[in-house]
């Protein structure tokens, strides 16, 4: 998954880079800024069936630079909420696991954009365009769980035998890429809807990645809540040392799903071409 990502990734990346020396210096330029909002929502250890019940809310702010009618730069930063439990399951080995997590999200990104139509702010027929984007960004989250009423901040408690001092940390970079549709309301305003992916270079924004530890040794170093919070299933027998809990292989992805009121600040080049209607 991971291969094929990075694969379609340097293709993607290429057909921008070709499109930006091949469109640079034509078309209309300017600024846009604008605010975002709409869903987040996870896909890892926890959700494997990508099932979309758990979807938080997700607010964010976005900058824009654009080149020219195809080609634009973006800057985004943007909170989600992000959850899930396995008990929403249909697998039986999850639903007996029963782990669970909650995440706040801050994303800061940065991406390219290519638009599929040309896309001129006050034009009477370029006013609209779908586009898709590609970038990085760097993001911080902290999972946690309720137990007893109590809420838990599940890296600190080293729930897969982290030693001390060897946790994993809750800062990470990410791919992003996405598509997304851009409309015009009138010359200074226009809707921006749009579907984004991070594809996270860590696999612990749920708090699950590898195997069952030694919970003797556990709870030796981080207290009894730890056991219980690394092993949650109703089965005492369920979970043995080194057992698996979770498929490190594979990273978790994060998705957003937004629509944002963006303004323009900026001049039309070229009035011949893109003539104002408003």
């Amino acid at each position: 998954m991971i291969i094929e990502f990075v694969v379609q990734l340097k293709k993607f990346s290429l057909i921008l880079l070709i499109s930006f020396f091949c469109g640079l210096g034509f078309g209309q330029r300017g600024y846009e800024l604008g605010v975002r909002t709409g869903f987040s929502h996870y896909f890892g250890d926890l959700n494997t069936n990508y099932q979309l019940n758990d979807a938080g809310f997700s607010l964010g702010i976005l900058g824009r630079r654009n080149l020219n009618e195809r080609i634009s730069f973006a800057a985004g930063f943007d909170y989600g909420r992000i959850s899930a439990s396995d008990l929403d399951s249909k697998n039986n080995f999850q639903r007996m696991r029963n782990l669970d997590f909650k995440s706040n999200i801050f994303d800061l990104n940065v991406v390219m954009e290519f638009n599929f139509f040309p896309y001129i702010h006050g034009s009477n027929e370029n006013y609209y365009s779908p586009y898709i984007f590609g970038g990085l960004s760097f993001l911080k989250f902290n999972p946690t769980t309720e137990y007893n009423g109590e809420s838990y901040s599940l890296r600190d408690l080293g729930t897969e035998g982290q030693q001390n001092g060897q946790e994993y940390a809750l800062f990470s970079s990410a791919f992003v890429f996405g598509i997304g549709f851009k409309w015009d309301i009138n010359r200074d305003w226009s809707l921006n809807a749009s579907l984004s992916g991070r594809n996270v270079f860590s696999d612990y924004i749920d708090d699950v990645s590898s195997e069952y530890p030694d919970f003797l040794s556990l709870q030796a170093r981080r207290g009894a809540i730890a056991v219980a919070l690394s092993d949650r299933s109703p089965d005492p027998d369920f979970a043995r040392i080194g057992m698996q809990r979770g498929n490190g292989k594979n990273n978790d992805v994060i998705y957003f799903m937004q629509i944002g009121l963006m303004r323009y600040f900026g001049e039309l080049p070229c009035p011949s071409i893109s003539k104002s209607i408003y």
